[in-house]
């Protein structure tokens, strides 16, 4: 059973930010909901898609597994990623469990509710939607390039992103999640393949936008190609307004260590290099910003410090419920 009295925190995002974050928020005294993207077309997931008609599992896969509480082993057999077999290279066994358990349930909610119970899941995993949505991107020649895993390598820069069908109903949970949040976490993960997915779903941009909880937004520290080449941390905040059409972000965190110039030049041959913290540009959007060295190095590639990230998020949550209290208190 969840506590009532634990403060509520909704994370929306996915990629390989999203799993990193949660891993160091789930060892706080908080009740956790990740909303995680269906847009994804490629790999192990879009086979998925394909040919059972459900919704990519990957990034669901990925979320339970950071979120699990049982051996290291299962979450390492959940993970397991099939190398060799006719058929099977490629896939990863939990994306094959997902599918199996949505054939089994008839229904992709009711697949990840019932693998959450085996992994010991903290927290819940909610889907943006309850069926596969695709992903489109309107460049700035006008080209409009369709599918998740073909837009960064399009080359031209992107104007907007938008969902098609154009009619997709969130889950009740996930709105009711939403309104009871004390902290509404966006990102970190690609501004336009897996965060900007969640919050076009209809309903689901509207309910974060007018949500009462505070809202936080994390700053990727590269810029990727094909997505945010060059892009400030306030471009990546005015993308998110112009899609959602309000200025809805209270707080920005954003990392402030430099990348040691081996790094840089590693990522150089990607076409991407250090976000740039713009702070007169930050404050001229009305945001509370808080910087601090929140990154960390694996082989040479950039990673959010899940223990450093987790900390500043929680002391966040905390003053913003100090406030709360003080003004109920005084009026």
């Amino acid at each position: 059973m969840v506590n009532p009295k634990l403060p509520r925190i909704v994370i929306i995002g996915g990629g390989t930010g999203l799993p990193v974050l949660l891993r160091g928020l789930k060892e706080y005294p908080v009740h956790l909901s990740a909303i995680v993207t269906v847009a994804d077309d490629g790999g192990s997931s879009g086979r998925l898609r394909d040919e059972l008609d459900i919704p990519p599992p990957g990034d669901i896969r990925n979320v339970l597994a950071a979120l699990s509480d049982v051996e290291p082993l299962v979450v390492e057999l959940f993970q397991h990623r099939f190398t060799t077999g006719n058929g099977l290279s490629g896939h990863a066994l939990g994306n094959l469990l997902l599918a199996a358990l949505t054939d089994i349930t008839g229904d992709f909610m009711h697949a990840i509710r019932e693998m959450s119970k085996v992994l010991n899941v903290k927290g819940k995993v909610l889907p943006a939607a309850n069926r596969s949505v695709v992903l489109h991107a309107e460049m700035e020649d006008g080209t409009i390039v369709s599918g998740e895993s073909k837009i960064p390598y399009h080359g031209s820069k992107i104007k907007r992103v938008f969902l098609t069908p154009e009619k997709i109903e969130p889950l009740y949970e996930t709105i009711r999640e939403i309104r009871r949040a004390d902290l509404i976490i966006i990102g970190p993960g690609s501004l336009y393949t897996s965060i900007l997915p969640n919050l076009l779903v209809p309903k689901i941009g509207e309910e974060i936008v007018k949500a009462k909880g505070r809202k936080v937004y994390i700053c990727n520290v590269m810029t990727q190609a094909g997505e945010t080449l060059n892009y400030s941390a306030s471009d990546h905040v005015e993308a998110l307004y112009r899609h959602m059409g309000s200025s809805f972000i209270d707080t920005i965190l954003v990392n402030d260590e430099e990348v040691p110039h081996s790094v840089q030049d590693k990522y150089a041959k990607e076409l991407a290099k250090p976000v740039i913290y713009d702070i007169n540009k930050l404050t001229a959007l009305g945001l509370e910003i808080i910087h601090d060295k929140i990154i960390q190095y694996n082989e040479d590639v950039i990673r959010h410090d899940t223990n450093k990230v987790a900390s500043l998020l929680y002391k966040i949550l905390k003053d913003y419920e100090e406030i709360k209290e003080w003004k109920r208190t005084t009026t």
